[in-house]
């Protein structure tokens, strides 16, 4: 096996791992648009999906079938309507939307019924189990506009959903529901997939879609300086929608965004909208930092915090590279849990980004700030400059008028941030007598000004 291969793969299997457990046991609403299916996607998404499956995830599946219910009513010879972004269902259409989610159900159940040799479906045994767990109502007249049998939803069969979890399967839903007359109505795989994530107060509720997110400057063309945002806490999402002139089109920026903030606002931790365009992009938006698409969260995920000895192995984790290129002096597992309240982490999403100590010297009132240390991942995103301002706060509170560090490669880094070099002889004098002269640390010393 090529040690190149080995080199890549071990450091992002690793990177990879504390999403696996983080997820675990949890539940994940995925609707997937039609149009998805009509592009040929199923196929790799069933794949992935089944893959997340494996790694122990709860997976509740809603499909749509805008576009294969359009194509049915146009073979008929008759017209699709719309109004408010919803179908307008007559006789005809509903019977269209039934044959069509019919037919994308045996779809969907034969790609995950494929084992074949040589493709990450092999070996795999998913049981996809689809039921009436949707109680649905019309939507009625509205503005003047009869939907006749355009439904939304009434109820969600939470507890016959959990139990089919619980019993290891994947639930189907299709963009149907039912009265408790037996009436069947057209709903839109949108609304069905925002409220069964609300009723399962779901830890995921995820949209494949025909967009790529949310842009930094929504309406405005892709380009560099126009990325997707990959996190947008729920108060900004709120503030874009209400800025918005449109949401009824699929393309429209806020089509998909105002079901994200629905299911945030009303317990869902966080939405995403991601695209089938991209290969893989579940994978990528659940088991990569950064995401591929948009995730609308109803708090920012970011934590800047003191630790606790929960945070021990992850500090650990973040530090040991650094360790050992030398950038780092070398602690033990020991030293870190003896001294884990002298540390500030940055935890995103349960992994720790970035870390630093604080250790006092009252009678010189200065402290060390040891160990700061930033992930690769997100290098340049400005996490070093939140942890020296936390340790900053730290010392002041503790009534203490400078931090000082030792640094044999980032001298640069803390010149920037107001530090200034000093002598070694500078250092109080418990932390000189450790000081180690074969090193040969710089000392940089930054005085703090009063809060």
């Amino acid at each position: 096996m090529s040690s190149v291969f080995n080199f890549t793969f071990v450091p992002w299997f690793r990177s990879v791992a504390p999403y696996i457990h983080k997820f675990r046991n949890q539940t994940f609403v995925v609707g997937i648009a039609g149009e998805a299916i009509a592009a040929g996607k199923l196929q790799s998404l069933a794949q992935d999906l089944a893959m997340i499956q494996s790694m122990g995830v709860k997976v509740v599946l809603v499909h749509g079938f805008r576009p294969q219910v359009t194509e049915q009513l146009t073979a008929k010879g008759h017209t699709s309507r719309y109004s408010h972004g919803m179908r307008i269902t007559d006789s005809i259409a509903l019977d269209c939307a039934q044959e069509a989610a019919g037919q994308l159900r045996y779809e969907i159940e034969a790609a995950f019924s494929q084992g074949l040799p040589n493709t990450p479906m092999a070996g795999a045994t998913v049981r996809v189990i689809s039921g009436n767990f949707i109680t649905a109502r019309p939507v009625g007249i509205v503005d003047g506009v009869d939907f006749q049998h355009s439904g939304l939803v009434r109820k969600v069969d939470t507890a016959g959903i959990l139990k089919t979890l619980d019993f290891g399967a994947m639930v189907l839903l299709s963009p149907v529901g039912f009265s408790p007359t037996g009436e069947a109505f057209n709903l839109t795989m949108e609304e069905v997939a925002t409220s069964v994530a609300v009723a399962l107060q779901a830890d995921k509720l995820i949209f494949v879609t025909e967009i790529p997110g949310i842009r930094i400057q929504p309406g405005q063309p892709e380009s560099d300086d126009n990325p997707i945002d990959t996190e947008l806490p729920l108060a900004a999402a709120e503030k874009l929608l209400s800025e918005l002139p449109s949401a009824n089109q699929p393309t429209d920026t806020g089509f998909y965004l105002q079901h994200c903030v629905t299911a945030c606002k009303n317990g869902v931790e966080r939405s995403h909208i991601i695209p089938f365009a991209v290969d893989g992009s579940i994978l990528l938006e659940v088991y990569v930092h950064d995401g591929i698409g948009t995730m609308v969260v109803d708090e920012k995920l970011e934590s800047l915090r003191e630790a606790t000895v929960e945070d021990v192995g992850g500090i650990l984790q973040l530090i040991e590279p650094f360790e050992k290129d030398g950038t780092l002096v070398k602690r033990s597992r020991t030293e870190i849990e003896r001294d884990v309240g002298n540390y500030t982490v940055i935890e995103h999403d349960g992994v720790i980004f970035a870390c630093a100590a604080l250790y006092p010297y009252a009678e010189a009132r200065t402290a060390e700030m040891a160990a700061l240390t930033v992930s690769p991942q997100v290098q340049g995103q400005g996490d070093g400059e939140k942890v020296l301002k936390r340790i900053e706060q730290r010392a002041r509170a503790a009534g203490l008028e400078s931090i000082f560090v030792l640094t044999t490669r980032t001298t640069h880094w803390f010149l920037k941030r107001g530090f200034v070099l000093v002598d070694p002889d500078w250092l109080p004098e418990a932390r000189k007598r450790k000081y180690n002269w074969d090193r040969k640390s710089q000392v940089l010393v930054k005085k703090l000004s009063i809060a």
